[in-house]
């Protein structure tokens, strides 16, 4: 069964003067989603009457945050100027489409990974610019390591040719539990952090508005603005590497749940008793059977086992290889992927086993949310081939009442850059699109 459309927000204005941010917002997100449009086109769509739209439009253009574009006229029909003729009719003359200015406005994004650091500059159709990786030791006392952090945002933004005038705000995405209210990174288990103030450590040197959130999360929101969710009304977003996080956007709003817990889907509980010791502190979690760690672990337990296999050559094999993103040193997981491709049956049965577990874990998703659309990051989107047939097979068949044949299946599409849009995407909805004030 295909899966059905997918169902998109409302982006409703209303023409009164004490709502003008909201109209803004509404004009600003409407170009967003569906790209140029003419101003008769956008009054239709928000409900604004066609002189509020002029009127929002004039300022936009004035401020240069859209513009009038060179595309082929789009013919528009005004009420009351199409009169019926037979099979013709009479339309009002061919109106210009105005287009947000990809590069008039901008964000500074930041991932924090477990063992990576990257920042980028992005604009507001959520492209990608100056973008910096460095690789950081896990044990890296926190303050040492936002340190470097702020001297890379300070990198991205001196590189840049936009002025600091166009640079809306900095997004800052990490792991764990983020408290996006205080700024404060309240538990952080794979890096181990607790309570450390992100937000205070960026703003107090760059002095620009800065917003922290779950990194997971920020990638969900990321693909709701600019990727494969854009217009989806009910979205989740789930990344895995060393850590297995879940981020949910419902009606173009991040959802974070009452203590901005939501979204922990690496801690439920998949084996009830014996299972492994997480490093939450509970046992059995989705997050020690289908992580990279473990993963990798039972790799190397089953090339220990056929050393002469095409799993143990690859594992074996590891040292000086480039990675995929050109940066990081290959990892074990892309080797447990090559074994994989090149037809080494047991890498094979590992990653079905595993996509098996992760299969299980989205239908429970789908049964409790009921998501039009799931997009997959980290690993599952690097073994995609591998992985995503059985993850979805898996989902849809063990889904209350078919439920699961109803939700996109997708991975993403931003590859290793997702988490920089996503931490820009941060700012950029809440200093821009949210606030809808472009001065």
């Amino acid at each position: 069964m295909s899966p059905r459309p997918v169902s998109a927000p409302a982006l409703t204005g209303r023409s009164v003067v004490n709502i003008k941010a909201h109209n803004l917002r509404a004009v600003l997100l409407t170009l967003l989603q569906g790209g140029p449009a003419s101003r008769v086109h956008l009054a239709r769509v928000t409900g604004l009457s066609t002189t509020t739209m002029t009127n929002l439009i004039g300022e936009l253009v004035a401020q240069g945050i859209v513009f009038e574009t060179n595309d082929e006229p789009v013919a528009e029909t005004r009420e009351g100027d199409e009169r019926k003729r037979g099979s013709s009719c009479v339309r009002g003359r061919p109106a210009t489409p105005v287009t947000i200015a990809p590069g008039a406005r901008c964000a500074v994004g930041i991932h924090f990974g477990v063992d990576t650091l990257r920042a980028g500059m992005v604009d507001l159709l959520g492209n990608t610019s100056l973008c910096r990786v460095i690789r950081h030791p896990t044990d890296m006392p926190p303050a040492e390591l936002l340190d470097q952090a702020v001297g890379l945002a300070e990198e991205v933004i001196a590189s840049g040719d936009a002025g600091r005038e166009a640079i809306v705000g900095v997004g800052v995405g990490a792991s764990g539990l983020v408290d996006p209210q205080t700024g404060v990174n309240v538990l952080a288990p794979n890096l181990g952090w607790r309570d450390i103030p992100v937000r205070d450590a960026f703003y107090s040197k760059l002095n620009l508005p800065v917003l922290v959130d779950n990194n997971v999360r920020a990638m969900a929101l990321a693909e709701s603005m600019f990727g494969a969710g854009r217009g989806v009304n009910m979205l989740a977003f789930v990344y895995g590497r060393v850590g297995v996080g879940a981020g949910f956007v419902m009606g173009g709003q991040i959802y974070r749940g009452t203590k901005a817990g939501a979204g922990e889907i690496g801690h439920s509980t998949m084996i009830p008793a014996g299972g492994a010791p997480c490093r939450c502190g509970n046992s059995g979690c989705l997050e020690t059977l289908v992580s990279e760690p473990e993963i990798v672990r039972q790799a190397f337990a089953l090339a220990a086992r056929a050393p002469d296999s095409i799993l143990a050559a690859h594992l074996n094999a590891l040292e000086g290889q480039p990675g995929s993103d050109g940066v990081k040193p290959n990892s074990h997981i892309e080797q447990v992927f090559a074994a994989a491709r090149e037809g080494d049956r047991q890498a094979r049965g590992l990653l079905e086993e595993r996509a098996h577990y992760m299969g299980t874990a989205l239908a429970n998703l789908v049964n409790l949310i009921n998501p039009d659309m799931i997009i997959l990051g980290g690993l599952f989107a690097a073994g995609q081939d591998l992985l995503l047939p059985t993850i979805e097979e898996t989902m849809r068949r063990r889904s209350f009442a078919g439920l699961g044949n109803s939700v996109a299946l997708r991975v993403t599409a931003f590859g290793p850059d997702v988490g920089v849009v996503g931490a820009a995407s941060l700012a950029l909805d809440a200093f821009f699109y949210q606030q809808g004030v472009v001065s």
